[in-house]
């Protein structure tokens, strides 16, 4: 039995057509520009270690009893923080501070957002995701 090549080689100019269509469009367009910084990860870099220095690190009395969980290689594109029981790092997470996009947009949920500390916590990842540096 005779394979036929025509199918082939058509199959191939039509595939040649579309990339030469698809180079000439590519060609015209330039990438948005965004500050650097300004995604995702690199803000979720600057909260982690804005979180670990000045809630953990420095032994603050209201994450006494908690531990930090970073989860910043994310294949989902939101790279995370979880802030979860010391003694449970298994545990449910009582806190999720994740972001999202370039330019990152930052969302923080669980128990400790319904708790005292629900401003400070706010105000902490604000700042640090803006870049400040301070506790």
């Amino acid at each position: 039995m005779r394979i036929a090549r025509k199918p082939l080689i058509v199959s191939a100019a039509l595939l040649g057509l579309a990339g030469l269509a698809l180079s000439g469009c590519g060609s015209s367009r330039t990438a948005p520009s965004v500050a650097p910084g300004r995604a995702a990860l690199p803000t979720m870099e600057r909260v982690a270690l804005g979180a670990n220095s000045c809630w953990f690190k420095s032994r603050d009395a209201a994450f006494a009893g908690y531990r930090l969980a970073p989860e910043l290689n994310s294949f989902s594109g939101r790279p995370r923080i979880l802030v979860v029981p010391a003694h449970s790092p298994e545990a449910r997470p009582l806190l999720v501070v994740e972001a999202e996009g370039n330019p990152a947009r930052l969302a923080a949920y669980g128990p400790l957002m319904g708790s005292a500390n629900a401003a400070r916590i706010s105000t902490d990842v604000n700042r640090w995701a803006a870049g400040g540096q301070g506790c």
